[in-house]
Order: C-alpha cells, then sequence, then structure tokens
C-alpha cells in the first residue's frame, strides 16, 4: 500500500525527515507517536506530496506521490483545518467534497449518518460558516469529510486534538469499524498514547525524523514499552 524509500527531508540543518525504508500494508492500522518536533507531520505532508523531499520517495499503490495525482482518489486526509473551506456551512462543504467524488447529495446524507453522534447537534443546521465553528467542531467536521468518500488509505494528524473525551471515544470507534469493515489502511499520529495503544495495532516511534522502533501491538503490548520510552510516571 504504502512504501517509504530512502525518505528525506531537512530544514536548514536540522533533519526533519529520514526513513530508509518503511511498508505500510492494506489494512494496516498505524499509529505514528513521537514528541514535539520528531516529524509525525511533516512525514504526512511528504506523504500527501504537500511537501517536496529532498531526496528518496513516497510511494502508495506504487504510484510516486510526487510524480502522479492517481493516488488522491483513493486517500483521504486531515492535517489541520487549513484544509477546510472556511466560508462554507458544513453541509455545504460535506457536499462540496461529495461532488468531487462524483457523490449525489443524497449518498452524502447516507455517508453522514454514521457520524451523527460524533456531530451531536453543534455541526448541522447551525447556519454559520466553518470558520465560525469552535476547533473542537472544525476537527470533527475535517475527519468526516476525509472518510465521505471511503478512502482505501486514511491519514489523520491528531484526530484527538480539541476534542471532549466522549467525541475521543467515538472517534477511536468509528476509525477502528471503519478499518475492519473496509479494509482501509488507516495511519494516525498523537500525543495521547492511551488512545494510539488503544486502537492501532501497529506502533511507529519516530525520534527526529527516524523511525527508532517499530512495535507489534496486537494484545496492547506496547503501552509499557512506549511508557519507558517516553518516561511516564
Amino acid at each position: 500500500m504504502i512504501t517509504i524509500n530512502q525518505l528525506q527531508k531537512n530544514f536548514g540543518d536540522k533533519q526533519a525527515v529520514h526513513i530508509e525504508n518503511y511498508t505500510i500494508h492494506q489494512g494496516d492500522m498505524v499509529g505514528l507517536v513521537g514528541n514535539n518536533g520528531a516529524g509525525k507531520t511533516t512525514l504526512f505532508r511528504l506523504m500527501l506530496d504537500l511537501l517536496k523531499a529532498d531526496a528518496g520517495n513516497v510511494t502508495i499503490n506504487h504510484i510516486d506521490v510526487s510524480q502522479s495525482e492517481d493516488w488522491k482518489t483513493i486517500t483521504g486526509a486531515f492535517i489541520d483545518d487549513g484544509f477546510l473551506i472556511d466560508y462554507l456551512t458544513p453541509e455545504e462543504y460535506f457536499y462540496f467534497i461529495g461532488k468531487m467524488y462524483g457523490l449525489k447529495k443524497e449518498e452524502v446524507d447516507e455517508r453522514l449518518l454514521p457520524f451523527e453522534r460524533l456531530m451531536g447537534d453543534e455541526v448541522m443546521g447551525q447556519k454559520k460558516y466553518i470558520r465560525n465553528f469552535s476547533a473542537g467542531n472544525k476537527q470533527k467536521i475535517g475527519i468526516i469529510s476525509a472518510m465521505l468518500h471511503y478512502p482505501q488509505l486514511l491519514i489523520l494528524d491528531e484526530p484527538f486534538n480539541f476534542l471532549d473525551p466522549s467525541s475521543q471515544s467515538i472517534i477511536k470507534h468509528l476509525l477502528k469499524r471503519y478499518n475492519e469493515e473496509h479494509n482501509a489502511t488507516v495511519i494516525i499520529s498523537s500525543h495521547n498514547l492511551n488512545h494510539t495503544v488503544d486502537i492501532c495495532p501497529r506502533i511507529a516511534l519516530l525520534e527526529h525524523g527516524v523511525i527508532i522502533r517499530d512495535i507489534n501491538n496486537e494484545d496492547n503490548s506496547a503501552e509499557k514499552e512506549l511508557e519507558d520510552y517516553f518516561n511516564v510516571e
């Protein structure tokens, strides 16, 4: 599904990403963890061709992301609220995203149903632009829009940010179910070790742009290893 090969990105003298070889298979659910500045968001931006690599490449289904846009039809992503069109209402934005992928309004409405609990009564029918929503509700809108077209690859940067505990729990459930029902590849980054360990059978630990450990977490065994690494008391 995803192959990272000799990938390098530097900002001045600072090494942001340096990954020799890393493969993520179809249906994998991978959690990317690391301290601030470890390179998680930079790696995601390289994967999505939002940054130009200094060396190496990323392929999605054998397509070099920097050489073709064919991978975009099977990919959904939300990195930050810069992805949103904030002068639209949520409804307008969801329909716009749907139209990009050939979905009719009725199909979009149907696909929004599983997200009703996440949205509560705070997102739809508010008659206000996305820019006027709270950070938490912008986060919800972004995650939902990334999943609307049922992508085979879903990339979410810090999906639990700005969300209350109830919404975080719902997101965890939605992501696990989506991964299982669609055999989709799901990659998330998170500062929250508990959430990551709960839902990701595979965890990549990033330090100074390098994946220093690739942890099998099939039985939640990664928790102690990560807590020891981060010196969590």
